[in-house]
């Protein structure tokens, strides 16, 4: 009988010692320099990466990690063209806490980063610095860990709102881009920082190519200026991810003449108004004092139809995950945090495909993180391939006819599959 009592006991004290998850909200932030020293050359896509001299601003690895009850959740930017994800599975590996499949991970695709793709050249060659590459992947984890370490009680906000003035527009037809900004903002909820951000997050549709890969200048180009300027104003961390800013949706740097202009002003004029016109959107936001938080993904393949493609993937030494012969892997993210809902793209989606998905999902709050998990190129719709001669570079740089396609058919599955935003009807 005392036997029994004291495994009783026993029992009953491991009950009570056993880690108990908060169903409280929680947020936490962490930034790393990503700025290659010496400087390396530059990559704006296809083809050798030229040689920088000089730098404006630097490169950042930025993270953000949210987290309810058991679902933790790591979002990323990286200034870089693209970050692929034989690369973000190696720090996904050295990241605690946190279930692989959750860690989103987003080139904000500054056309003034060393090359991560490790394009090679017409002799199968590549110039990627596989060295600084594996210091960028150790210091993504080091910040996702670092925001772990630092979660703490949050509140939310979230909102999207067309961001007005000169900041970006379709260089293949003005008018056909999305002008909706996405901006999600935690704040902190103790008592010496109440309502104090940690974090502030941009979602929009823009190509930072202000300065662009030929002029020496390695640079976050337009993403620089806005994180300082959020920052600078209050709003915590800044993180940018891109959206659907495929064919050909750019910076407005047009000037009288028909000219560009492509200097660091013109990158802090852009990348100002935007952090500005995101402050504004959240600014009357309501607060949602302990937001749901939900996270799930899938695996979807991609026929590699272009023979561009094809000689990338293979000659690269940056291996991805591939399904057979001349078929690549990638993760599509669905996820929901309060009342904004988040779909993943893992390229550059025209515009079209953006609208298209976002009058699909499940909330009036629709987010698209353009180049995240992967960064497969221009993705069309079958109708859209090939159909003008504008298109041509973005169908010859496509995997495919196809990509678009199946984007669609399987982001509508997952979306139909699962639970809408909070709030929504």
């Amino acid at each position: 009988m005392k036997n029994t009592k004291a495994v009783l006991l026993t029992c009953l004290f491991c009950i009570f010692i056993l880690p108990v998850h908060s169903q409280d909200f929680k947020a936490g932030a962490a930034v790393r320099v990503i700025t290659p020293d010496p400087l390396l050359p530059v990559s704006g896509g296809i083809g050798t990466p030229k040689k920088a001299t000089s730098k404006n601003g630097e490169l950042f690895v930025r993270a953000l990690v949210l987290e309810k009850g058991n679902t933790r959740v790591a979002i990323v930017n990286v200034d870089n063209l693209g970050w692929p994800a034989a690369l973000g599975n190696r720090s996904r590996a050295l990241i605690k806490g946190i279930p692989p499949e959750n860690i989103l991970i987003g080139a904000t695709h500054t056309h003034s980063g060393p090359d991560a793709y490790g394009f090679p050249n017409e002799k199968g060659e590549s110039f990627a610095d596989l060295k600084y590459l594996d210091h960028c992947v150790k210091l993504i984890a080091e910040a996702v860990n670092e925001a772990v370490q630092d979660l703490e009680d949050a509140s939310l906000r979230t909102a999207v709102g067309e961001a007005k003035g000169k900041i970006a527009y379709n260089y293949y037809a003005d008018q056909l881009y999305d002008p909706r900004c996405g901006v999600i903002q935690v704040l902190a909820k103790n008592k010496a920082h109440q309502g104090k951000a940690i974090a502030t997050l941009v979602n929009y549709a823009i190509h930072p190519e202000v300065i662009g890969s030929g002029r020496g200048i390695l640079s976050p180009d337009l993403c620089g200026p806005l994180y300082d300027r959020i920052e600078a104003k209050g709003g915590g961390t800044a993180i940018f991810m891109n959206g659907a800013q495929g064919g050909m949706v750019t910076a407005d740097n047009r000037v009288e003449n028909g000219q560009e202009a492509n200097d660091w002003n013109e990158c802090k004029r852009i990348g100002e108004l935007l952090a500005d016109e995101a402050l504004r959107i959240v600014a009357n936001a309501g607060i949602q004092e302990n937001p749901a938080l939900f996270c799930t993904s899938k695996k979807i393949h991609f026929p590699v139809d272009s023979e561009i493609m094809r000689y990338i993937l293979k000659k690269s030494p940056i291996k991805n995950e591939m399904a057979g012969d001349n078929r690549v892997a990638t993760q599509l993210n669905l996820l929901n945090i309060g009342t904004a809902q988040i779909l993943t793209v893992p390229g550059e989606a025209l515009p079209n495909i953006g609208y298209y998905v976002k009058r699909h999902m499940k909330t009036s709050q629709p987010f698209l993180f353009g180049l995240t998990n992967d960064a497969f190129g221009y993705m069309l719709t079958k109708v859209d391939f090939q159909s003008f001669k504008r298109y041509d570079y973005v169908s010859r740089t496509s995997l495919g006819e196809m990509t678009g396609e199946i984007y669609m058919e399987e982001a509508l599955k997952l979306i139909s599959e699962n639970p809408g935003a909070e709030g929504y009807k």
